[in-house]
């Protein structure tokens, strides 16, 4: 039976709108998004079906054209709408650390390394420049390796940072396949930065590492 037939108070897109879109599962979410169901299930039968298909939202999210129509009822058109909320969602939150310093909205940090770097399949060292007021400047992925290696040349982060006029920056990489704990090499690899980066009087603030929905600060760990 179709959404529109069920009782209203029940129906997705009415919930939402009365209760707000925490009150939503992740499978009802999915079924505002998609408005449709296809012959014999409706939306939130699909949104389900969706959830089964890849295991979890992150990595639906990341999910390339090809994976993504695998779902009977999916294809480019739906692929491109995603691409498209999650790209204003990303965006958004760019906007928020463009008005206001990164140091007083650690969370919209967060989000917006969950939402740039949290999805990717290869490790990505990406780095923040901020302005002498910590408000973001620009996000660079400046390297990028393979699922669990990426190189990083300090030289070329101190010469990005300069070319930004950058005063503060916040280095952020994932581990798509592995915990958010850092390793050895990233700790030293943190110092290593940090040193170099003091030598332009350009301060490292942070430095994260998201991997599955974890993130790991070094800044909140005392390890900066």
């Amino acid at each position: 039976m179709g959404i529109n037939h069920w009782p209203e108070d029940q129906r997705p897109r009415e919930r939402l709108i009365r209760q707000g879109a925490q009150a939503l599962s992740d499978a009802e979410l999915l079924s505002v998004f998609l408005r449709v169901g296809v012959r014999g299930k409706s939306a939130v039968d699909l949104g389900r079906e969706m959830l089964e298909e890849f295991g979890s939202l992150r990595t639906l999210f990341a999910a390339n054209l090809h994976d993504f129509s695998k779902v009977h009822g999916l294809g480019s058109a739906k692929f491109a709408q995603l691409q498209a909320v999650l790209e204003l969602a990303k965006r958004s939150i760019s906007e928020e650390l463009q008005i206001n310093s990164a140091l007083s909205s650690p969370q919209a940090v967060k989000q917006f390394l969950q939402l740039q770097i949290g999805n990717k399949q290869y490790e990505s060292f990406t780095v923040l420049f901020l302005d002498v007021k910590n408000r973001l400047i620009s996000a660079q992925e400046l390297f990028r390796g393979s699922l669990s290696h990426a190189s990083v040349y300090p030289r070329e982060v101190v010469k990005t940072a300069l070319s930004f006029n950058a005063a503060s920056l916040i280095l952020a990489h994932n581990h798509p396949s592995g915990s958010s704990e850092p390793s050895q090499a990233d700790l030293s690899l943190t110092q290593t930065l940090k040193s170099a980066l003091g030598l332009v009087d350009i301060r490292v603030l942070d430095h994260f590492i998201v991997a599955n929905n974890q993130i790991y600060s070094f800044a909140e760990n005392g390890r900066i």
